[in-house]
């Protein structure tokens, strides 16, 4: 969903910067509930006020809920068919590169580096292979990057 409205919001209507979309997306992380939701109330907010976020969070929570509910009802009664079961497979593939293709173009835009490109990886490893906690990962990377910033600042002074 990220891609359709960073292509909406930032390229064809350009409502906001990328800089700023970026932003966005990294507060709407932050912040509990969906991305999609948080980031339609930015945007909402931004373009039309109060209006603007009611429209904007419908629009981007009603047709999915109205789309899952449909494939859930009909799911429940087909999903034990082989056929069913082979499209669910393959659409897996696809599935990792809608995933794949925004995180390449918000890593450009992010100038994202070899060396700043480790410290997720480590974290990925450090929870799948590790079986650390998430929550311990993202502490230990908040009191590292702040420790590092901390180093880099007393140096330049």
């Amino acid at each position: 969903m990220l891609p359709l409205i960073q292509r909406e919001v930032v390229d064809r209507q350009g409502w906001i910067e990328e800089e700023e979309f970026l932003n966005m997306i990294a507060l709407a992380q932050a912040a509990p509930g969906l991305i999609a939701v948080n980031s339609a109330i930015f945007i909402g907010w931004r373009i039309g006020g109060w209006k603007g976020v009611c429209g904007a969070v419908l629009g981007a929570v009603l047709p999915s809920f109205v789309i899952i509910l449909a494939i859930a009802m009909v799911f429940a009664e087909w999903k034990e068919l082989p056929a069913v079961e082979a499209v669910f497979k393959g659409i897996r593939p696809a599935v990792v590169a809608l995933i794949a293709a925004p995180l390449v173009k918000l890593a450009k835009a992010a100038k994202i580096s070899w060396n700043t490109l480790l410290i997720p990886i480590a974290a990925a490893l450090l929870i799948w292979m590790g079986h650390v906690n998430p929550v311990w990962v993202i502490l230990a990377t908040i009191c590292i990057t702040l420790l590092i910033v901390d180093i880099v600042e007393r140096r330049r002074r």
